[in-house]
């Protein structure tokens, strides 16, 4: 499918040198994993050269609805990450004595199948069975919404699994995990 759109988003990929769908998939694949200096900023991951899970897919999802590509879903997910399923993090978990940490991910769903392209060795089948809720969001609810909604399962997750840490220790070790994944 082609992007043809003359919205600015859609121009600066078209200055990338990407004129259609897949071919912004492929280049979204390849742009390093990093945070961007703005999540809701999309166009950063063009100029910046790095995006997140949550950055990249909403770039995507945001380009989809300005070209009127159907049938894709921006989704975030929260899933129980490990060592096992997301061996970048380290040893951040198991320093702490623990097994996963509810993390919150984000990836499309084209044509009804799940579709991570946050990188290019990334696969959905990684975590599938570690799901333990979903929901369709919009581009713009990956900065505050995310974090957010994230937190909040975090919060509820720390007393329903009695864990011997308060929230911020929590998220101290989930940031370890993240910083492991951007090296």
């Amino acid at each position: 499918m082609n992007l043809t759109n003359q919205d600015p988003l859609t121009q600066k990929v078209q200055e990338k040198g990407m004129t259609t769908w897949n071919a912004l998939t492929k280049y979204i694949r390849k742009v390093p994993y990093g945070r961007t200096a703005n999540r809701t900023d999309f166009s950063l991951i063009l100029s910046e050269n790095k995006g997140t899970c949550s950055s990249k897919h909403a770039l995507l999802k945001q380009i989809a609805d300005l070209n009127k590509i159907p049938n894709i879903n921006l989704i975030i997910g929260l899933y129980k990450m490990s060592q096992e399923n997301t061996p970048k993090i380290g040893t951040a978990l198991t320093d702490n004595g623990l097994t996963y940490m509810i993390e919150a991910h984000c990836y499309l769903q084209i044509d009804g199948i799940r579709t991570d392209l946050t990188s290019e060795n990334a696969s959905f089948q990684k975590i599938e069975n570690d799901i333990v809720e979903e929901q369709i969001i919009q581009p713009n609810q990956v900065g505050e919404f995310k974090v957010q909604y994230h937190q909040d399962y975090l919060k509820k997750w720390i007393k329903t699994e009695n864990l011997p840490f308060t929230f911020t220790e929590i998220w101290n070790i989930r940031e370890k995990c993240i910083q492991n994944l951007s090296a």
